[in-house]
């Protein structure tokens, strides 16, 4: 075992020692040593349950013969840092956790680990950390919210956004305002629609590291509490065949990732999770990809924001095997991959049946013949830019209409709460990248404002920074390369007209290339906003583009 060499011989009696102060048993030292990764904590409604699950991991863990030890794991709360500079520290975090939690786990020679995440950043880093590490390890969530009730109709977050619009633009009063405050997040646990967290929650099932129901049986539910019991015994039976991340971890498996990513409609901030953790495996996962696996991938849900169900409903429907159990009939998997579970993809499915066709549509009766995502090019973002396609009204996927150019999310959103964006109009927000921001700030404030006003069919955003699996319309992020690195979006003035053809996956503005060169020698690097602290030192570190903002690591 790993933890041999901190636990057996003469040599290494003063580890002895200290384990005999942390006061572990004989017999505890003789078992495998479990890292349990606890990302609770008492500011992120999607953290505060984790304790329960810990302590049933731990549970698990013993009842198999092994040794459960907790350690930490920091998680932002994305809507609480919304909207102001604490966003500029969420993406950032997810290095952050992926380095501590290697960092622990390679100190303390553990033998194996149970992660337990559940919000935004916390999920990839923590399988960032699983793939790097790579000793038998099994994920377990802490759960989706359920979904809130105003005025008899299930609502979210992104309702709650939407509502600070509305009231913005006049069209509710502040007793509505107050009412979507009180009840749009009821439970803990991890905002109720197909918001990042949740699409990285279902990934981590699709991809094989966590267990049937891993993204989807709500936070509250004690059949959550039976699943963490389940993570913690399969470990020790993961550690006994010496099954490890990277023998799931596939190529195979990432693609298996990206076709229930497109049936789901995830978040596009998979798009940028999805290669860092597949970075981390030793896997060039090149986002230009998804395009092709979204030709041939149906869009099989409208999760909010872009339709009424929420994780709930999908849980009750079958959740991710069922939604997997679709795909397949269509020869869309590879069902031989080895999970988690120990099992096969296919044997994990076998049975799973969809349970309810209008939360999961048929595979012969999809949304759309394509998937949920769409990776867009042209000369206003030469290497990406991505959009959530399954959340933008039919009338917008093929948009041409004039800039509004900002340099921050601030001024764009005093614009929109001005009444300065009108029908037609393409809003666009730049130098907030990875290293323009620093830090690639999610837009759901701005595309929430512009909906909320009434605007989100016949009004369009693009930006160098994220948006939100919570946001909906003709929202391109992650444009690539950056404003901060001179990429084309630096170089587009008020008033271009700017042309989004989804179904083409293009994205374009009329420029001639004489006055484009003549744009780009006038361009001059922006000085850095923050020059010192954490996000200086990332600004630097960061690659040019967003792919995921990878730092420079070697390529395994």
């Amino acid at each position: 075992m790993r933890s041999d060499s901190v636990t057996k011989g003469v040599a290494h009696a003063p580890h002895r020692s200290l384990f005999n102060a942390l006061g572990l048993t004989k017999e505890e030292m003789e078992r495998p040593l479990v890292g349990i990764v606890s990302s609770y904590n008492e500011i992120v409604p999607g953290h505060m349950n984790l304790d329960k699950i810990v302590e049933a991991v731990k549970l698990g863990v013993a009842m198999a013969g092994g040794t459960p030890i907790v350690f930490p794991a920091i998680a932002v709360c994305d809507g609480i840092a919304m909207g102001h500079v604490g966003m500029k520290y969420s993406l950032v975090t997810r290095d952050l956790i992926a380095d501590s939690t290697e960092s622990m786990a390679m100190a303390h020679a553990f033998d194996a680990l149970v992660m337990v995440p559940n919000c935004d950043k916390n999920v990839p880093g923590l399988l960032m950390a699983a793939a790097r590490v790579n000793i038998p390890t099994v994920f377990v969530s802490g759960g989706p919210m359920l979904a809130g009730r105003v005025k008899g109709e299930k609502r979210s977050l992104s309702s709650m956004f939407e509502a600070v619009g509305a009231y913005t633009a006049g069209n509710m009063t502040l007793e509505d305002v107050e009412e979507f405050e009180n009840k749009v997040c009821p439970t803990c646990g991890s905002c109720s629609g197909m918001y990042t967290a949740n699409s990285m929650n279902c990934l981590t099932e699709a991809l094989g590291m966590g267990l049937k129901g891993n993204g989807t049986i709500p936070a509250v539910y004690s059949e959550r509490i039976k699943l963490a019991k389940h993570a913690g015994m399969k470990v020790m039976e993961l550690f006994e065949k010496d099954i490890k991340p990277r023998d799931i971890l596939t190529k195979e498996a990432f693609m298996n990732a990206l076709a229930v990513d497109m049936a789901l409609g995830c978040s596009t901030n998979s798009m940028l999770h999805l290669p860092a953790i597949a970075h981390e495996a030793g896997i060039l996962l090149n986002v230009d990809i998804a395009n092709e696996i979204s030709a041939k991938t149906p869009n099989l849900c409208h999760l909010a924001p872009a339709g009424p169900t929420y994780m709930e409903d999908l849980n009750e429907a079958g959740g991710v095997y069922a939604v997997m159990n679709e795909l397949n009939q269509k020869g869309l998997l590879n069902t031989e991959l080895i999970t988690a579970t120990g099992k096969t993809v296919g044997e994990n499915i076998k049975g799973c049946i969809n349970k309810n066709e209008e939360v999961i549509r048929p595979i012969n009766n999809p949304y759309s013949e394509t998937g949920g995502i769409a990776v867009l090019k042209g000369n206003l973002a030469p290497d990406s830019g991505v959009v959530k396609r399954s959340a933008v009204a039919p009338e917008m996927m093929v948009h041409e209409g004039p800039a509004k150019v900002f340099d921050c999310e601030e001024d764009a959103i005093t614009a929109i709460q001005e009444g300065k964006i009108v029908e037609g109009d393409v809003v666009v927000i730049r130098y907030e990248g990875p290293k323009g921001g620093p830090g690639m700030r999610e837009m759901l404030s701005p595309t929430s404002a512009i909906c909320g006003m009434g605007l989100g069919s016949s009004v369009a955003l693009i930006t160098d920074g994220r948006f939100s699996g919570a946001s909906r319309g003709a929202v391109i992020g992650h444009v690539s390369p950056e404003a901060a690195v001179g990429g084309n979006i630096a170089l587009v003035q008020d008033g271009d007209i700017i042309k989004i053809n989804i179904p083409e996956n293009s994205l374009n503005f009329v420029i001639s290339e004489e006055e484009l060169n003549k744009r780009r020698e006038n361009w001059k690097p922006r000085e850095a906003k923050i020059t010192s602290g954490y996000l200086a030192r990332y600004a630097a570190m960061v690659t040019s583009g967003n792919r995921g903002a990878i730092l420079e690591i070697p390529q395994k």
